[in-house]
């Protein structure tokens, strides 16, 4: 089954619209931290890509689908009067990588955080994760408790599987409430060989102004992928951000928030 709802909360009352993806596995609220700090500077929408989330499943893992199908949604919006900045981190930075190229009128600047326009060759730790939520699966569960001690021997780090648990929610079904996973699991699994990838875009470039944001700790953005980068956006400027991994945002948000608030404003 195919849907294309999108899931989108809003925060902040500033000007200026801005539009927040976030990676594989989490969900729009994951980013509402550095929503906030910009609140107001900007009114943004937090939302939760396809398959993830409170949004509908799609059948198969597909980046350029994905960027029609939130391009589609921010333009159709209301909300949205002028061209928005896009913020995306990790896979939800290729998705806005692919939405402005495709979309280049909907698009004013491109933050891309902790991803590049390249095949990551090394996908251990996503591969470990949504294979322990595979095989935890849903029957059973007698509560958020039961399932972490479940998931402890194969996600050991318990940061990891609160993140990985905000995915876990008790709704219908014919028996009455169980619970389930918010974000489409088998299909994930099945192809993330597509989401490690990035797809072909055709000699497509855009000359807008792009923040490429990596975390000093992690390889997501590796100097091989800078030639692809600017091949595609030309007005790149990266910046390295100290002590923060993937997961930047999270690692250094004050940091974050000052790089988020001076793009906005130059």
């Amino acid at each position: 089954m195919t849907t294309t709802g999108l899931h989108v909360t809003t925060t902040g009352t500033g000007p200026r619209p801005v539009v927040f993806l976030h990676g594989f596995l989490g969900q729009g609220r994951n980013l509402a931290t550095a929503a906030r700090s910009i609140g107001d500077l900007a009114t943004s929408l937090l939302v939760d890509v396809p398959n993830h989330g409170r949004s509908g499943w799609t059948e198969h893992f597909d980046y350029l689908q994905f960027a029609d199908i939130i391009a589609d949604a921010v333009r159709a919006g209301g909300a949205v009067t002028r061209p928005v900045t896009l913020v995306g981190h990790s896979m939800g930075g290729k998705i806005a990588m692919c939405l402005t190229l495709r979309h280049p009128d909907l698009v004013e600047r491109l933050v891309v955080v902790d991803a590049s326009p390249a095949r990551y060759e090394r996908t251990e730790f996503f591969e470990r994760v949504v294979e322990a939520m595979a095989a935890l699966g849903t029957e059973g569960i007698a509560s958020r408790d039961h399932a972490d001690t479940a998931l402890s021997s194969l996600v050991p780090d318990e940061a990891t599987r609160g993140f990985l648990l905000q995915n876990l929610y008790r709704g219908p079904s014919a028996d009455g409430p169980t619970w389930q996973w918010r974000c489409n699991v088998a299909m994930l699994r099945a192809e993330l060989d597509r989401m490690a990838d990035f797809p072909s875009m055709g000699g497509a470039s855009w000359d807008g102004p792009v923040l490429w944001v990596a975390g000093a700790r992690s390889d997501h953005v590796h100097p091989s992928h800078t030639r692809a980068m600017r091949a595609l956006f030309p007005r790149t400027r990266l910046v390295r951000v100290k002590d923060a991994g993937h997961w930047v945002h999270a690692d250094q948000p004050k940091v974050f928030a000052q790089l988020l608030r001076a793009f906005l404003v130059e």
